[in-house]
């Protein structure tokens, strides 16, 4: 059963509501002042357990059913607010909804009104903070590789042959799609080797090709105009350490054979340098090319490809392992609270439903792109639909269910006739709720899935144009 606060000025109803609600089996507390109730929301922080709904009237004597309703947001989001207002209008019921609340409710109001609202109500919250529960949880999910989130069966698999492959000197071929975290598992196994050196990243695809042998192997004082001192390489940056070629599949065909050498023979040449010198270095490389067609094109080196693929490590899509999505949310929640200077702890269960639905064709780096969008725009400490980039808000939000060719469209008057557009739209959307009841013999429920909209906003429209 659910925790409640009650909150109203009419103690005759405040007493007979509590009554009500306790007979349900709920724990009530009443209070018959606003800034009494805000003390005791406040005192939620402080170590009291938390409502799980609270119902509030609109108008109080000393303050109004919105600042207990925002105050109550500020204080623990997953509690639900119930706002009853014996003066409904669509102003007021825009506003609530704005503010978070879970929905509104008109005096006089029928005992299984509210207390179906309540039960609701109450199941949102928990589910919200089981849902938060969950995220909370969710860094430790990395397996003694730093950074390296999953604990699906395929990142689990992964991350095992990551940390055996770690302290031994074999060179790792990384594949996936772009976005899928190539580097990230680098980075953890170059840690977990115990090497002295650096880690030092290359993106093979960036460097123009004139440039290639120089950055690679380095250079000597005067090997060519502007050579003005000697310069180390990849090879020699990374020496006793790692060297991580990101893109490997882009390196040009010249290079793949003065790459192919430096790595049988262990020694590096300087362009301009008389003699080689001696490197120990372990490469790891990634790919999201095929590089075994490549090799069949003959785009890539067959010998190269096999230096190269001592250890194969796989990165699944994450399309491919959607039960870590709760895991690297609150990751990348934790990162961004940290630059952005912000406080969000929690994600709506309409935001993360969103979340886990989505295909993620940029993978990871893509989920990282959307919280860094939504936590710095969001205002509250839960991510919510609204904070979430217009592309996905636009893929999940509320598509009708049906063409509207299914149904009959009231005749609108020519421009010109001295219409009001707000009249004409009203009776547009009148006649589509009515058909839909029609359609499911009056099942509020299925009329809002025909519609595209929610419960909760069929039934407030249903009482806006008073049908019944």
């Amino acid at each position: 059963m659910a925790r409640i606060l009650l909150v109203d000025d009419e103690v005759n109803l405040l007493r007979m509501t509590e009554m009500m609600l306790r007979h349900e089996g709920h724990t009530v507390e009443s209070h018959s002042t606003g800034l009494s109730a805000l003390a005791a929301i406040d005192a939620c922080r402080s170590g009291a357990l938390p409502y799980d709904v609270v119902v509030t009237d609109y108008r109080l004597n000393d303050v109004t059913g919105l600042d207990v309703l925002r105050s109550t947001k500020a204080k623990d989001p997953s509690t639900q607010v119930l706002l009853v207002t014996a003066y409904a209008t669509t102003a007021t019921a825009v506003e609530a909804m704005r503010c978070g609340a879970y929905d509104y409710i008109e005096k006089p109001f029928k005992r299984e009104e509210i207390t179906s609202l309540v039960v609701s109500a109450a199941q949102k919250a928990a589910e919200l903070r089981s849902t938060n529960i969950a995220l909370r949880a969710a860094p430790s999910e990395t397996h003694g590789l730093p950074n390296c989130i999953g604990r699906s069966t395929a990142m689990r698999e992964v991350l095992a042959l990551a940390r055996r492959v770690a302290p031994t000197k074999a060179n790792v071929l990384i594949t996936g799609e772009s976005g899928t975290g190539k580097e990230v598992i680098a980075r953890a196994i170059h840690q977990l080797s115990g090497v002295k050196g650096a880690f030092i990243a290359v993106n093979c695809g960036a460097i123009p090709e004139s440039l290639v042998e120089s950055e690679f192997f380095g250079y000597a004082k005067g090997a060519f105009t502007g050579a003005n001192r000697d310069k180390p390489g990849f090879f020699q940056a990374a020496s006793q350490g790692t060297l991580f070629l990101d893109e490997i599949g882009e390196l040009p065909p010249s290079m793949q054979v003065k790459l192919l050498r430096a790595l049988q023979e262990k020694k590096v040449q300087r362009v301009g340098a008389p003699n080689e010198e001696a490197v120990s270095v372990r490469i790891i490389a990634a790919t999201n090319r095929d590089l075994r067609a490549e090799v069949e094109e003959h785009r890539f080196r067959e010998d190269l490809f096999f230096r190269l693929n001592v250890i194969q490590i796989a990165l699944p899509a994450l399309r491919e392992r959607k039960e870590d999505i709760p895991l690297l949310i609150q990751h990348f929640i934790s990162k961004f609270n940290e630059s952005l200077d912000k406080n969000v702890d929690s994600v709506s269960p309409d935001a993360l439903a969103i979340l886990m639905s989505y295909d993620y064709r940029g993978n990871v780096r893509e989920l990282e792109n959307i919280l860094e969008h939504a936590v710095t725009l969001e205002l509250s400490s839960q991510i919510t639909v609204d904070s979430l980039p217009a592309y996905l808000r636009n893929a999940y939000g509320d598509a009708p269910a049906t063409t509207p060719n299914h149904y009959d469209i009231p005749d609108v008057p020519p421009v010109g006739d001295g219409i009001e557009l707000e009249c004409i739209v009203e009776d547009i959307e009148r006649s589509l709720i009515g058909q839909s009841l029609e359609r499911t013999d009056g099942n509020i429920t299925e009329a809002a899935k025909l519609l595209g909209i929610n419960f909760r906003s069929l039934r407030y429209r249903l009482k806006k144009y008073g049908i019944k």
